[in-house]
C-alpha cells in the first residue's frame, strides 16, 4: 500500500499460543505478567511507528479500564508519542481526548490519512476488525506478530471470519518464506490445577 512512499502499513499484535490479540473485553493485562519480548523488538517499534489507526470497539475498552484522557499515553506503554486515529461509525458519541482524531470515511481513506501523518515511517494497525477490513482491502504490507508463551482460552481472536477466505503471508527472513514455523513448550512451573 504505502511502500513506494517509504511509508508502510504494519498489523503489529503480540498474540497467545490459542490466537487471541486480547482477552476479554479488549483487556491486555495478561501481557503484563511472564511475556517479554526478544531485545531491540520494543525499541524498533516505537522507533518506526510515525501513527496509529485503531479501531472504537478497542478505544471504547481502553476508556472503560485506564480513564478518558488516558488511552493515547498507553500506546506501548507510554513510550511512543504520535498522532492516533480512531475510525468510527459515531465520532459525535466518542470520549475526546488530546492526541486523538476520531475519523468517520472509508478505511482506506482512513489508512492514507493515517500513513500521510506517519511521515514516512510505519502506519500501526490496533485492532482485530479493523485489521480484518484493511486485509479485505488488501492495505496491510505487513503482519509482525510475537507469539507470547500463554494460553488465554477466551478474548478477541487475531482473525475471525468464518467463511472468510485463507489470506497467505510470506516470513520475512532468510530461506524459504513459506516455511512453517516450529515451537516447543513445556507447561511453565507453579500453575495450579
Amino acid at each position: 500500500m504505502g511502500k513506494e512512499s517509504g511509508a508502510f502499513v504494519r498489523w503489529h499484535l503480540t498474540m497467545s499460543l490459542d490466537g487471541f490479540i486480547a482477552g476479554p473485553d479488549h483487556r491486555m493485562d495478561w501481557l503484563e505478567t511472564g511475556v517479554t519480548l526478544a531485545p531491540g523488538v520494543f525499541e524498533h517499534a516505537v522507533e518506526t511507528t510515525g501513527a496509529i489507526l485503531a479501531g472504537r470497539r478497542g478505544y471504547d475498552a481502553g476508556v472503560a479500564q485506564v480513564g478518558a484522557g488516558n488511552t493515547a499515553k498507553q500506546a506501548y506503554g507510554g513510550a511512543w508519542n504520535g498522532p492516533i486515529f480512531v475510525l468510527t461509525h459515531h465520532p459525535e458519541d466518542a470520549v475526546p481526548e488530546p492526541g486523538l482524531t476520531f475519523l468517520n470515511c472509508d478505511i482506506a481513506e482512513a489508512v492514507a490519512i493515517g500513513l500521510e501523518a506517519a511521515n514516512g515511517k510505519a502506519l500501526e494497525i490496533f485492532g482485530a476488525d479493523l485489521a480484518r477490513q484493511c486485509l479485505e482491502r488488501n492495505l496491510i504490507d505487513e503482519f509482525s506478530v510475537h507469539l507470547a508463551p500463554v494460553m488465554l482460552g477466551d478474548g478477541i481472536r487475531l482473525y475471525d471470519v468464518p467463511g472468510g477466505k485463507a489470506v497467505r503471508w510470506h516470513r520475512i527472513h532468510d530461506g524459504d518464506p513459506t516455511e512453517a514455523i516450529d515451537l516447543r513448550f513445556r507447561p511453565a512451573p507453579g500453575q495450579e490445577d
